[in-house]
């Protein structure tokens, strides 16, 4: 096999074995950053297989992870908000919701989810292998290429629509910058640009979270104590976004 479908087994296999681990520490109920854990190393494995999308071999494998991806996100949500409100000092909140993030873990793992996603991925090199005999693979670097090309174009093309969603571009950003970091050698992207991504990304990510919270605070009574904070949060969290993304959109003119 070719480097680059050499390269592909060996990163899943790694990303198998950090999702078992994940699991494991999940199960033990004593790590806080197990779910954490568990979403990252999720994310890397869809950021390899995103590019190879139409793949009779990655198909099964895509689909799985990203169902684990919708039900996880929830959970994590309710983490980070919790953790927020630790900082806060609001433990009468953190209390009510405790419950609510454990039965959320045993839900998780009872779910069919995980088994789902753990089957696909002992299952796959088989077909990654079969796949590459078949010469299906052929032009792998070529197609990965013009993917996350098609990627950065579409991400270019929404920081200068003056109509631009906020909510759209942080999920293009994600997708541009964890493609880039699953493909550092094809994405064709510089050191600062990288950079450039990432405080975008964590600006409209801190956005994100407050809008949520606040969001929450119309059906949770508990915590409408927060929604003044958050609110004038949202608006130096806004602003704090939109400077990083003009500078990631000079980036992409520059580069363009």
């Amino acid at each position: 096999m070719g480097r680059l479908i050499e390269g592909e087994l060996q990163q899943v296999l790694r990303l198998q074995v950090t999702l078992y681990a994940c699991r494991e520490r999940l199960l033990a109920a004593t790590d806080p950053e197990a779910l954490h854990d568990l979403r990252i190393a999720l994310r890397k494995l869809r950021s390899l297989l995103q590019p190879l999308r139409g793949l009779p071999a990655c198909a099964a494998l895509q689909q799985q992870a990203a169902e684990l991806g919708r039900s996880s996100g929830p959970l994590r949500d309710l983490e980070v908000l919790l953790a927020h409100l630790q900082r806060l000092g609001r433990r009468d909140a953190v209390n009510l919701r405790q419950s609510r993030l454990l039965g959320g873990y045993a839900a998780l793992l009872a779910s069919a989810a995980l088994p789902a996603l753990f089957g696909a991925l002992d299952q796959w090199p088989q077909l990654w292998r079969q796949a590459a005999a078949d010469a299906e693979l052929r032009g792998l670097a070529k197609r990965v290429r013009r993917r996350l090309a098609k990627q950065q174009r579409r991400l270019a093309e929404a920081l200068v629509d003056p109509t631009h969603d906020r909510h759209r571009l942080r999920l293009l950003i994600k997708r541009v910058r964890y493609g880039a970091g699953a493909y550092p050698t094809l994405s064709g992207l510089s050191a600062k640009t990288l950079a450039r991504l990432k405080a975008a990304q964590s600006a409209l990510g801190d956005w994100h979270d407050l809008l949520q919270w606040l969001q929450r605070a119309e059906q949770e009574a508990d915590l409408a104590v927060c929604v003044d904070t958050w609110r004038m949060a949202l608006q130096a969290a806004e602003e704090t976004a939109d400077l990083a993304l003009l500078a990631l959109q000079e980036e992409f003119t520059k580069t363009g």
